[in-house]
């Protein structure tokens, strides 16, 4: 059985989860507030708040672990397409924190694949939001003609970032959101991107799984460093991307 927390208890290590035999694999512990103090400390072992309307704080640490490191970040024929056009057209543009809170308000609202309902229940979105008032929580965001169309958000500590979801409200602007994420990272030193959890979308561009241990080891080397305080868009990070196409990083991976 997983751990009952209180606000006083320090949650327990990632390796405690429950396994893969169990009902709820990766269930590190159950209970406590959702506070931006909790959330860091979280974040930090390699754990998030997973959970619907209704049930205690829910927090996991899932093995194996989706990521996608930004060097294999797979620009499609397609996507490079729609990237092209997107960075050539007057009045399309990437804002970072403009509409922080629009936009995961905007992602609870959206279908999610394989899942009914959504997860970003208004504790979760509270919270969040307070988070970035402070600094840790990020949005990219993609505009045309002055109206939010898509976007994600996602946390940042030191030189990690933790994704958590995305939204369109046009064809592809989630996707150009998430590239411009990937060509900041890029740009920043920043190698790997927290997906949480494996879908068949994040897959196709490049992301993949990768052990407990080796996510858990990522995070030790990345999160001492300092924490970024640059979070504008160059237009200009698009060229570099555009002409790398799909890279052949590989950090971090499992031994074959």
């Amino acid at each position: 059985m997983p751990r009952w927390i209180e606000d006083t208890d320090p949650l327990p290590p990632g390796r405690s989860a429950l396994g893969a035999d169990s009902e709820a694999p990766g269930l590190v512990a159950v209970g406590g507030t959702l506070t931006t103090a909790r959330l860091e400390e979280a974040y930090r072992k390699g754990i998030f708040p997973w959970f619907s309307q209704g049930q205690p704080v829910l927090w996991w640490s899932t093995n194996p672990r989706m990521v996608l490191p930004v060097a294999e970040f797979r620009v499609s024929h397609s996507l490079r397409k729609t990237l092209r056009r997107f960075a050539g057209r007057a009045g399309c543009e990437i804002r970072v924190d403009h509409a922080c809170e629009a936009v995961i308000r905007a992602c609870a609202q959206a279908p999610r694949e394989g899942q009914d309902g959504t997860w970003i229940v208004p504790a979760m979105i509270e919270a969040y939001a307070q988070w970035h008032r402070e600094g840790r929580v990020h949005s990219f965001e993609t505009w045309i003609d002055g109206e939010l169309v898509g976007g994600l958000y996602g946390v940042a500590i030191g030189r990690m970032f933790f994704g958590e979801s995305m939204f369109a409200r046009r064809s592809d602007a989630s996707k150009i959101a998430l590239a411009a994420l990937v060509a900041w990272c890029r740009a920043h030193d920043v190698p790997l991107i927290d997906c949480q959890q494996e879908t068949l979308h994040l897959a196709s561009m490049g992301a993949r799984p990768v052990s407990r241990a080796v996510f858990e080891a990522h995070l030790e080397q990345v999160l001492q460093a300092a924490d970024r305080t640059d979070w504008t868009y160059d237009p200009s990070l698009w060229d570099e991307l555009l002409r790398a196409g799909h890279g052949g990083g590989s950090e971090p991976r499992d031994d074959p």
